[in-house]
Parts: structure tokens; sequence; C-alpha cells
């Protein structure tokens, strides 16, 4: 049986969804966050949210890059 992804990474510019990725281990996801923000934190506009899947289906963002929308 395969392990479900839990841990989502979404990359976003100027409100449109650019890249994501999910993953079933938080620490992979949280190492994949890090990397995506040196990555792609340059790139106007960006915004990088990580989000876990709750037990009843909805996702939650856990923590997102930069802190505010300013």
């Amino acid at each position: 049986m395969a392990t479900p992804e839990r841990y989502r990474l979404t990359l976003t510019s100027g409100g449109a969804v650019v890249m994501q990725g999910e993953w079933p281990i938080r620490e992979t996801a949280a190492r994949k966050y890090t990397s995506w923000i040196g990555s792609y934190g340059s790139m106007p506009g960006a915004r990088i949210a990580l989000a876990e899947q709750t037990a009843d289906g909805p996702w939650v963002e856990l923590k997102a890059w930069p802190d505010s929308e300013a």
C-alpha cells in the first residue's frame, strides 16, 4: 500500500500556481521548503507555502514565505 502524500509545497507568483510538490514525511517537505526559498525566492511575487492534509481531508497551511503578503 502506498504512503499518502500528506505534506504539500506550493510556489505561486502573482497568485498563480507555478509549481507544487507533495511528500509523505514532514521533515522532507520542510527541507524542500527551505530549498525552494533559496531557489525560487527571488522570483517576482513569489510565495512558498507548506501545508498539511488533515485527517478529514482539507489542507491546512503550516507556514509560508514571505511571512506576510504586504
